[in-house]
């Protein structure tokens, strides 16, 4: 899982050639104390690869939006991650809740409301958007990748069927967090249902990970990663496992899927 390092102003001037092509630059760095509430805070704040720039830029001034922010800073990257936004949620959670732990500046509590409200708040944007405009797209390109009308009406079916299961679970892993709430409106799955397990998967996650990171702080920051991996690596079987169950009966659950959704499917 992703982490957070911080990034102070340093005592000592650093040329920029001994941080190119450093693979931790930031670690050379001297952290002021004070500002930080101990050595503890930078441990479990930093040391951290990111993926791309921006991710790059949330970790490193990370700690000083907590402090401009506060907890509304939480909120606001867990729902951009929910709208399909390839952002750090979990890893901002995290974070969030260790500096909490650590310090004492901000409370557990409004750590883990922030979040469930950022994903509910984002879930269900994503859910708008994709039954807004995710069904009229794949009913008018869809054909161009062999996803028939049959087969999104299928996708609707196993999603009046499965969809709280998915819904519920998605929080829980890193793709389905992005994507999961924009499927589900696509797919038509009733908004009232969809809120329901979307509100139960939010507070399950938020709770979990938040209480978890403010109680063990360094030491959950080693297990979030195994943690992160395994919950992928199952649901990345339970993926193989669908597609080739669907594979072998994608005739007759089509047929079934055409009994009970019967007429042509209705973009609005």
């Amino acid at each position: 899982m992703l982490e957070f390092c911080v990034f102070p102003r340093a005592r000592r001037p650093v040329r920029r050639s001994r941080l190119a092509g450093a693979r931790r630059p930031w670690r050379n760095l001297r952290l002021p104390r004070r500002r930080l509430g101990g050595t503890g805070v930078a441990r479990a704040l930093s040391g951290a690869l990111l993926s791309s720039d921006m991710h790059r830029l949330i970790a490193l001034e990370f700690p000083h939006l907590l402090q401009l922010y506060g907890c509304w800073i939480v909120a606001a990257v867990v729902a951009l991650e929910g709208m399909g936004l390839p952002l750090p949620g979990e890893a901002t959670l995290v974070g969030a809740a260790i500096y909490a732990g650590s310090t004492g500046q901000l409370g557990i509590g409004p750590v883990i409301l922030a979040a469930f409200l950022g994903a509910v708040v984002g879930d269900n944007t994503g859910f708008w958007i994709g039954r807004g405009i995710g069904l009229r797209l794949a009913l008018r390109y869809g054909r161009r990748i062999h996803f028939t009308e049959r087969r999104i009406k299928l996708g609707q079916y196993l999603f009046w069927r499965h969809g709280a299961k998915v819904v519920f679970f998605a929080r829980f892993v890193v793709l389905l967090r992005a994507i999961g709430a924009f499927l589900a409106g696509m797919n038509r799955m009733p908004w009232r249902r969809f809120l329901v397990f979307n509100m139960g998967g939010g507070a399950a996650w938020a709770t979990f990970y938040g209480l978890a990171a403010y109680a063990a702080g360094n030491e959950f920051e080693r297990l979030s990663g195994p943690i992160g991996a395994v919950t992928t690596v199952l649901a990345a079987a339970v993926l193989v496992a669908g597609l080739l169950f669907l594979r072998r009966h994608e005739q007759s659950l089509a047929d079934e899927a055409e009994r009970r959704l019967p007429g042509p499917i209705q973009p609005g």
